[in-house]
């Protein structure tokens, strides 16, 4: 039985990098909040091989800029959810570039940033809440975006590019 259980999981564990999928889903503005602080969005996504997604980038649809974003942070940023939040995947935005703009953007005088997202899915509205960190240590709710799924964006051939790839888009002259 080992004879057969242990190759075939070595097999999965091989191939669940090479299952990994990325791609770029886009999201327009459903009210009035988001539009003034994001406009429109792009999120670079992971699946990997049980269709689990991971968000790695937000790029700005309607302007150029980028933010890197990291999946975790405390749980008690979570605590700051308003009530009836269904949102559970919890970024934490990094600190290099466009990113240090965007978090100043969407929790002005937080210290650090965070990001709960409901669950990533091509043709389904996504709502983000943003949460803050403020000097004092507490958690503050920052603001709750919502967004309408717009379209998937076209990928490169396999192996064209990785994670780490700049991937911010550019608007011809």
């Amino acid at each position: 039985m080992y004879r057969f259980v242990l190759p075939a999981l070595a097999l999965i564990v091989v191939a669940t990098p090479a299952a990994a999928d990325m791609r770029f889903l886009s999201y327009d503005p459903a009210d009035r909040v988001t539009t003034t602080l994001t406009r429109g969005l792009t999120l670079q996504v992971e699946r990997g091989w049980f269709g689990a997604i991971t968000v790695h980038r937000l790029i700005s649809t309607a302007a150029r800029g980028s933010a890197a974003i990291s999946q975790g942070g405390p749980n008690e940023a979570l605590r700051a959810l308003p009530e009836g939040a269904a949102e559970t995947a919890l970024y934490t935005v990094g600190d290099a570039g466009d990113a240090r703009g965007l978090a100043r953007a969407l929790c002005p005088g937080a210290e650090r940033t965070y990001l709960v997202m409901g669950q990533v899915r091509a043709v389904r509205p996504l709502t983000v809440q943003a949460l803050g960190r403020w000097p004092d240590g507490q958690y503050r709710h920052c603001v709750t975006l919502n967004y309408e799924y717009r379209g998937e964006w076209a990928m490169p051939p396999a192996g064209a590019m990785s994670i780490d790839d700049d991937v911010t888009p550019t608007r011809p002259d």
